[in-house]
């Protein structure tokens, strides 16, 4: 009896680990699927990195000089100087 034990229980022992191996909380599937996240969030968090870069760019310009406000004052207030005149050109 003793001799049929000893299998038996290593049996059990790898058939647990075999369990946790492809349907447990560290599973292959379950790993494969946390990379994928990882990866779509790497990405996303490369996506917003480039656009805080940008920003810090266009901030640290706006501080540094005026030819930055006046483009933008130009470009999206429609700004004219005092003196000029204001000309549309579509092609």
């Amino acid at each position: 009896m003793g001799l049929r034990l000893v299998p038996l229980i290593l049996l059990a022992v790898l058939a647990a680990v075999q369990g946790q191996l492809w349907l447990g909380r560290g599973s292959i599937p379950r790993v494969n699927a946390m990379q994928q996240q990882i990866n779509v969030q790497k990405a996303a968090n490369e996506t917003a990195r480039q656009a805080n870069e940008r920003l810090a760019s266009e901030v640290r310009d706006l501080k540094e000089g005026l030819d930055m406000v006046e483009e933008k004052a130009r470009s999206e207030l429609g700004m004219v100087k005092p003196n000029e005149v204001y000309v549309h050109y579509t092609p």
